[in-house]
């Protein structure tokens, strides 16, 4: 259109047209553009759907195939069964040779659950049960009782029909439960056997369905796809397999026509959305397999960091292994509920348990003592609370599984994972019962040390006495008998009384010096001279000097000497010393109580003897308090006494003494309440018995 046009009165209108006729061009092109995309949605969607039509009908025609495959499989494995149960018989077994056999078939074949010979009228004569279900019907057939009595109208009707098939016949499918509470689906087959022409008896297999599907399908079937045994109503009777999920599923069914039974063998297999067309898919194979290519290179790359990284973590494993085996402390790990989750050998060793019976026992844990079990719960929940323990640890004690206690030295600290969180608590122990008996030897060793340094001054004292006391004693000797000899000088005009009390003071003077001489000689491990002494010269020796602390105390001292005594073989004056020392015990036993009458009691009896050897026991008895246990087990000990003057020296010398002589002292309650204590001594021999010995 010219300008001129344009500027005409009827060029505006002209314009005004073709932009008219351009707007409906404009909406027709838009229009074509989407009629032609929506053309080729249509065409894709047609092609996507007949590329799907088609991949449906190719996986429903391999689906098909693989049922046949299946069912050819099946058939060909229970006429191989069949083919092995008649060779069981050919060689005319006995029972335990057909049972050898029969249990070799059984674990090459598990989908048989069960074998059994019959004889002609259906009772058992032998069975082998599976080894990998163990006894699937309960104790055995023969006995009459257990499950297997109710497939006995199914096993019947088998074998009915294999007499009437003259061949194997199967009977219908049946529930067995199991002890995991899940059972199996099971069927009978019966197979004749013939001898000259007559069953001679039968052949009975029991096959587990599912483990028909797991062994004699090929295995590539079920690693795809799902087979299961049906009933004609679509009930499953048994299932293996794992099908892939997706949005389809293809299914198959055929029969599996047995002899006397008829299933129904069932394929399911789930399929995503259909591919596309094949050359969209060529390209998508295409891309996918360089896509493929290079994520195979990446995850041979990942493999081998992994199995790098595996080989430090086994090694490390190992290592940590090796060094928890090596250790002589034991460790435990708990949870936050006070669950055991580890333990390691030494802690094994230690308590006597099984790592088996320690991991995930709770409270109360098995080796700790009964009576201290609340004190233990107590103190773990404490430390379940979060409450940290001393850094050095505490001490505890445990008991092994034979009952033993032994203490240990416990120190915990929490247990924290890789992202900082506390996930229980780890325990270290020492067994320190070693580290104890040490202590206890080193400390007995340091009493014994000091009471040897205590023994030693005594020996020094006794000595320095013994050389400081022999002059007064013997001035006192001497000016005792110059009195007696003056008095005799005086004649009749002297007092009788006062030449017995000189007589006295001379003999207890000289008896003194003795007892020093004798004190002095034992504690330098001096041999003493050994007399004869007769028991009551014994006694009447030491009667002075008893008699007046009876009269002090107010004592009744009665003496029981047995008649016809022999002579006692001893050193007198420490064996007078021992009798004395044990009637001033037993005197000064009973003076705090409240007794009508005091009584102290010496005796002295012939003890057990025979030919070589003969012995004569000393008793004291008070009707004291009587001796508490805690202090009856010191009793003999160096430097123990119960007294506040005393020096804890007196039944130690004396228990030496006796056990100088050969002898044992001792000492029981009296009933109803008081002490005996008694000694031995050694009788001179005579000489027939020393000429015999």
């Amino acid at each position: 259109m010219s300008a001129a046009e344009f500027a005409s009165p009827s060029g505006p209108l002209r314009a005004r047209g073709w932009q008219a006729r351009l707007l409906p061009l404009g909406w027709r092109r838009w229009t074509l553009w989407l009629l032609l995309a929506a053309l080729v949605l249509v065409m894709l969607g047609i092609m996507v759907y007949l590329a799907g039509r088609y991949e449906a009908s190719q996986v429903q025609s391999r689906l098909e195939r693989d049922t046949s495959d299946a069912l050819s499989d099946i058939r060909g494995g229970l006429t191989r069964n069949v083919q092995s149960l008649q060779a069981l018989q050919s060689s005319n077994p006995t029972p335990n040779s057909w049972a050898i056999d029969a249990a070799e078939m059984l674990r090459q074949h598990r989908e048989l659950m069960r074998i059994e010979w019959r004889d002609a009228s259906l009772r058992t004569l032998a069975h082998v049960d599976t080894p990998y279900r163990g006894n699937l019907f309960g104790r055995s057939a023969v006995d009459g009782q257990g499950g297997r009595d109710r497939a006995q109208t199914d096993v019947s009707l088998a074998c009915a029909n294999a007499r009437r098939f003259n061949g194997p016949a199967y009977s219908s499918s049946y529930f067995v439960p199991s002890n995991d509470g899940l059972g199996l689906e099971v069927i009978e087959m019966c197979l004749p056997l013939i001898n000259s022409g007559r069953i001679a008896g039968y052949a009975v297999a029991t096959y587990a369905l599912q483990e028909v599907l797991a062994n004699l399908v090929g295995r590539q079937l079920a690693r795809s796809q799902e087979i299961s045994f049906t009933e004609a109503d679509g009930t499953r009777l048994a299932l293996h397999g794992s099908a892939r999920r997706g949005v389809r599923m293809f299914t198959a069914q055929q029969l599996l026509d047995l002899p006397g039974n008829t299933l129904v063998l069932r394929l399911d297999s789930w399929h995503s959305a259909p591919s596309l067309f094949p050359n969209v898919m060529t390209a998508l194979v295409t891309a996918m397999s360089i896509a493929l290519v290079s994520v195979l290179v990446l995850l041979a790359k990942d493999t081998r960091r992994r199995l790098a990284a595996e080989r430090d973590l086994a090694d490390a494993l190992a290592f940590r292994k090796a060094m928890e085996d090596s250790l002589v402390t034991g460790l435990r790990a708990r949870d936050l509920q006070g669950h055991i989750t580890y333990v390691n050998p030494a802690f094994c060793q230690m308590v006597g348990f099984s790592a088996e019976e320690l991991l995930g026992h709770g409270v109360p844990a098995p080796y700790w003592p009964p009576d201290r079990v609340t004190e233990y719960e107590q103190r773990q929940a404490i430390r379940l609370a979060g409450n940290v323990p001393p850094r050095e640890g505490f001490e505890s004690v445990f008991m092994r599984k034979d009952g033993t206690r032994f203490p240990v030295l416990v120190i915990e600290a929490p247990l924290i994972n890789a992202q900082g969180l506390q996930t229980g608590w780890m325990s270290a122990f020492l067994d320190i019962s070693e580290q104890r008996r040490i202590e206890e030897l080193s400390r007995a060793s340091q009493e014994r040390l000091q009471a040897t340094a205590r023994l030693a001054t005594v020996g020094e004292m006794a000595s320095l006495l013994s050389h400081e006391l022999n002059q007064p004693l013997a001035a006192i000797s001497s000016y005792a008998t110059g009195s007696m000899n003056l008095l005799r000088h005086q004649g009749a005009s002297a007092p009788p009384d006062l030449d017995m009390a000189l007589r006295r003071i001379a003999e207890q003077a000289e008896r003194a010096g003795r007892v020093i001489k004798s004190v002095h000689d034992f504690v330098r491990r001096r041999d003493q001279a050994r007399e004869p002494v007769a028991a009551r010269a014994l006694l009447e020796a030491i009667m002075p000097l008893v008699t007046l602390q009876a009269r002090k105390l107010g004592v009744r001292v009665i003496t029981d000497i047995e008649p016809g005594l022999p002579e006692v073989l001893c050193d007198r004056t420490m064996v007078e010393q021992v009798l004395l020392n044990l009637a001033r015990n037993g005197m000064q036993a009973m003076e705090p109580c409240e007794l009508a009458q005091r009584v102290l009691r010496i005796e002295a009896r012939k003890a057990a003897s025979n030919e070589s050897s003969g012995w004569l026991e000393w008793r004291v008895i008070d009707h004291g308090p009587g001796i508490p246990k805690e202090v009856g087990e010191q009793l003999f000990t160096p430097f123990f006494t119960t007294k506040a003057e005393g020096m804890g020296l007196g039944l130690s010398l004396c228990r030496t003494v006796v056990e100088q002589h050969g002898g044992y002292l001792g000492f029981e309650a009296q009933a109803p309440r008081g002490t005996i204590f008694s000694f031995t001594l050694p009788v001179k021999k005579s000489p027939s018995s020393t000429a015999a010995a």
